[in-house]
């Protein structure tokens, strides 16, 4: 049953890591379907009609990069969910896989508040004096994540001596 979820992770992970750039290019051709979703989900007092293309591609760009970091998690996350489909728990390439992840979550946290901030000030930059914002959000959310890298790089180290348990057993058998 284990084999069988880890396989089922790896795979989701695979099918977000080819699927994601393509949703990146569509919003990059349709960058007004990409306005209309950010619009919705910005909840900042923007003068939307004030925003230039310009600076929905340059949010695009930034949104890439912030979405970017989390690809590279999950691309790690999914070697180590491969190995532990294959049986194999406890080795260094599983330790460093977990590692990079949490890592790379752990980048990601702090990169949304960056990302939201930069965000607002981009948004904002044709706005009159005195109307520009920067808009900086640090929550629980971030806060979770942050823990749970922290979990996973614990969990890394314990693969690493879980495997040479399982070498020195080999050895008496």
């Amino acid at each position: 049953m284990n084999q069988q979820f880890s396989r089922l992770i790896a795979l989701g992970c695979m099918a977000i890591l080819i699927t994601v750039p393509f949703i990146a290019l569509y919003f990059l051709i349709n960058i007004d379907q990409f306005a209309n979703i950010a619009r919705n989900n910005i909840a900042l007092p923007i003068q939307w009609q004030t925003v230039s293309d310009m600076q929905w591609y340059s949010l695009w760009l930034l949104t890439i990069f912030y979405v970017a970091i989390g690809l590279a998690g999950l691309f790690f996350l999914r070697r180590a969910f491969s190995n532990f489909a294959k049986g194999q728990l406890f080795n260094h390439s599983n330790s460093r896989d977990l590692r990079m992840f949490a890592i790379l979550l752990f980048a990601q946290a702090f990169a949304k508040p960056l990302h939201f901030s930069l965000s607002s000030m981009l948004l904002s930059m044709n706005h009159p004096a005195g109307q520009k914002m920067l808009s900086v959000s640090f929550g629980s959310d971030e806060i979770k994540v942050i823990a749970l890298a922290m979990i996973l790089w614990v969990m890394s180290d314990l693969l690493v001596r879980g495997s040479k348990l399982e070498s020195e057993n080999k050895q008496f058998i």
